[in-house]
């Protein structure tokens, strides 16, 4: 018997639940000897049928969406089909990422043919803090860099976000496909965990009935966000713990714009649109900081 999954968000029509990393959302042939599946441990918990509309990757955690009903399924597959969604990931990433980064690079599904044809994919980035660590993962050089990067897709690719910053030269911690395994073997031997350092925070989109604006959270807040916004409402403890270590346990740089009100003259606090640019930045529209989970009349444009 598995340990129950956290329940962020229910109603009689849809639930969202804390995907946990290393969970699939439902059987399949290709990890045959997996054993904890999300829609057969929500199934049991819940005791009625659940229906899954998205998925998310085995090594990603949080926000994850399904329906308890076909109707309602049918509603929510829908909203995700037609980009009615607004996804919001966390991730860290090798080296110091660009302040702001909008990446429009095709992809072709990883198991397609090299003569298929690409499908569209766009995702934007901002990077949120920014860490050194003074000893080496690299013989090349002196320190260790990683930041913590924003991540919102537009479109819905298989492994999107991890080939897009595989694409920007910034992998993901912990990504043995699209990521360098020296370097993910160092970081788990210093964070404790040999795993994909990706986060689906928040998640925006139509209620399956009404028609609201649902606005999900994952109950993981950012250090340099908690002292001035209101915190998720519901329970007040999500498994998010490890993501809480790396957070606030290690000695992050956060940018002017995420950083708590404190001493402005600290010499902790670093400006991240000073950072070297690695590719080509458009001008983006600041993101909408986090809020916690609530209804809202749905807008024409996805959730945000």
């Amino acid at each position: 018997m598995h340990t129950p999954l956290h329940i962020l968000w229910q109603d009689e029509h849809m639930v969202a639940v804390y995907k946990p990393a290393g969970w699939l959302v439902h059987r399949t042939g290709l990890d045959a000897g997996e054993t904890r599946f999300v829609m057969q441990t929500l199934r049991d918990q819940l005791g009625q049928h659940v229906f899954p509309v998205h998925r998310l990757d085995k090594g990603t955690c949080g926000v994850l969406v399904m329906a308890l009903h076909s109707d309602a399924a049918r509603a929510l597959s829908q909203a995700f089909e037609q980009h009615a969604t607004h996804k919001r990931y966390l991730a860290m990433v090798r080296g110091w990422a660009p302040a702001e980064a909008e990446v429009d690079h095709p992809l072709r599904p990883d198991d397609a043919p090299p003569d298929a044809p690409v499908q569209d994919a766009h995702t934007r980035f901002r990077t949120l803090a920014r860490l050194t660590l003074p000893e080496a993962s690299d013989p090349r050089f002196a320190t260790t860099r990683a930041a913590l990067v924003e991540a919102v897709p537009t479109t819905g690719r298989r492994h999107q976000i991890r080939r897009h910053l595989k694409h920007l030269a910034h992998p993901i911690i912990g990504d043995a496909t699209h990521g360098k395994g020296p370097l993910n073997r160092w970081w788990a031997e210093r964070l404790g965990h040999q795993r994909l350092w990706l986060h689906a925070w928040q998640l925006s989109l139509p209620h399956p009935v009404t028609g609201e604006c649902l606005q999900l959270h994952s109950g993981l807040a950012l250090p340099a966000m908690a002292q001035n916004t209101p915190q998720p409402a519901g329970p007040a403890t999500t498994p998010t713990a490890d993501w809480q270590h790396l957070l606030t346990q290690w000695p992050w740089e956060w940018g002017d714009a995420n950083a708590p009100k404190a001493d402005s003259g600290s010499s902790r606090r670093h400006s991240l649109t000073q950072m070297p640019q690695r590719t080509t930045i458009a001008s983006l529209q600041p993101l909408p900081r986090h809020r916690p989970p609530r209804t809202t009349p749905c807008p024409s444009q996805p959730c945000t």
